[in-house]
């Protein structure tokens, strides 16, 4: 039962065996706690494993299954939860010595969602501290580690859920995401992100950390995984006050469309500014492959995208204001480098702060206007792979900038998955991104690309 076919079964499939009776859900969720406790001493991506809950969850699932419930794809499924989302009754850390014994009084929206269809809660899952950037030295959790090379980073801030995933310890995860802390994880972890437009899933219950900035949503090993768990989350929540009222559409039904007519655009500058050889290669042969299944491909401009810089001086300005009286009246409890980073949003000034916001919105009707020329945008998701932890250490190393910030600086859709591996056998990853709240055509394009390459069925030999 604790074997790799299994533990990398996608949702669909594992739905299909449980409904037809061929898998309990106890069974399965022993199986992956059993896999968890014999992985997870040298990969450290749960802080905190819930196995009486996971094992309640799945005996409810049983019965309902048991009584012919099968409204729910995501009925018995095991999954975690990042450590920024809130879980009544449940250790919430957010990664940092201030939450260490934090057990919060209700759920998180997107956790509700999620148990209310069915799902198993696996745990909690690491993240670095309060969702910020990388995990620096001194972080008060161990850093987890990546699958694919232990001496790498599996990405931030999503650490924890992009290496649960692409081990097989779950079939989902939530992540957060405020300049790529889904897709980064989804990148060097070689599994499939999604951040959702702005404001079509719940942050409620969500540690924040940048008020205009922050996006929720779903981690999956596969576009079709990620889909069915958008389904359940996707939808107003009055808790959030930048919930959208979009409605819902079908996210699962369009992925078999193909992308033949689809249009394609891809933005040069910027994006390929520093870009790893092996990197720009895999790419290049995903837009090959795009072209062959019939979509139009074609290089196009932002002309402000160089404005996507003013994304820090938001992310300092904002992380300062939420953390301000922490950071004074207890600031032995933040990490030194994390200390120092958030208190560099104290000499933002107001001016700078919104002069930033003014070229953000510029930013964004450059890309909604090249977004009305083409269907969706494509771009490497990192120009790099992932890093070792001995590098990031470094301080003379300056962190790659991703290709992921400018699309949180929009709010725009964007999907990352794999396309390939470089030699040393590291994964490569492409990012897709759609018009505001079209998930469902990045989804398409995503998962017609997915069933035309063999990438999603490599797993990392652990």
């Amino acid at each position: 039962m604790a074997s790799d076919e299994l533990s990398y079964a996608t949702i669909r499939d594992i739905g299909a065996r449980l409904r037809r009776r061929a898998l309990s859900p106890v069974e399965l969720t022993r199986a992956l706690l059993e896999r968890i406790e014999r992985l997870d001493p040298r990969l450290h991506a749960f802080v905190t494993v819930t196995a009486d809950r996971a094992l309640a969850d799945a005996k409810a699932a049983e019965a309902a299954l048991g009584r012919g419930d099968i409204s729910s794809p995501l009925l018995g499924i095991p999954v975690g939860y990042k450590d920024i989302y809130a879980t009544r009754g449940i250790l919430t850390t957010g990664g940092s010595a201030l939450l260490a014994d934090w057990i919060p009084t209700e759920d998180a929206t997107c956790v509700t969602r999620l148990q209310r269809a069915g799902a198993v809660m696996l745990g909690k899952l690491i993240t670095h501290e309060f969702a910020f950037g990388i995990q620096f030295p001194g972080h008060r959790f161990a850093a987890a580690k990546n699958p694919w090379d232990l001496e790498r980073m599996p990405g931030g801030s999503s650490s924890g859920s992009g290496a649960a995933l692409a081990a097989g310890l779950a079939f989902g995860a939530l992540g957060s995401d405020t300049g790529g802390s889904i897709r980064g994880p989804a990148s060097f972890c070689g599994i499939t992100g999604l951040k959702p437009t702005y404001g079509r899933c719940s942050r409620a219950g969500v540690l924040t950390l940048s008020w205009t900035l922050d996006h929720t949503g779903p981690m999956a090993r596969t576009v079709e995984d990620c889909a069915y768990l958008l389904q359940a989350l996707a939808g107003h929540d009055a808790a959030d006050p930048a919930s959208s009222r979009e409605p819902v559409p079908d996210y699962v039904a369009p992925l078999s469309r193909g992308v033949r007519g689809l249009r394609v655009g891809v933005p040069r500058e910027y994006f390929f500014e520093g870009i790893d050889p092996e990197v720009e290669k895999g790419f290049e042969q995903a837009l090959a492959i795009l072209r062959q299944l019939g979509a139009a491909v074609e290089d196009v401009q932002i002309p402000s995208i160089q404005a996507a810089g003013a994304y820090t001086a938001i992310l300092l300005a904002e992380a300062f204001a939420y953390h301000e009286h922490d950071l004074r009246e207890h600031p032995e409890r933040f990490g030194e480098i994390l200390r120092e980073r958030m208190l560099a949003g104290a000499l933002i000034t107001a001016s700078e702060y919104v002069q930033a916001q003014r070229l953000r919105t510029q930013l964004r009707a450059d890309m909604n206007a090249v977004l009305r020329r083409v269907d969706v945008l494509a771009t490497p998701t990192s120009p790099k792979t992932a890093p070792t932890f001995t590098t990031v250490y470094d301080p003379e190393y300056g962190f790659p900038r991703g290709n992921t910030g400018p699309f949180n600086m929009t709010g725009l859709p964007a999907l990352a998955l794999p396309c390939g591996f470089t030699a040393a056998g590291l994964p490569l990853s492409i990012q897709i991104t759609g018009r505001p709240f079209d998930e469902a055509t990045i989804l398409r394009v995503g998962h017609t690309y997915e069933q035309a390459t063999s990438w999603r069925t490599r797993h990392p030999n652990l």
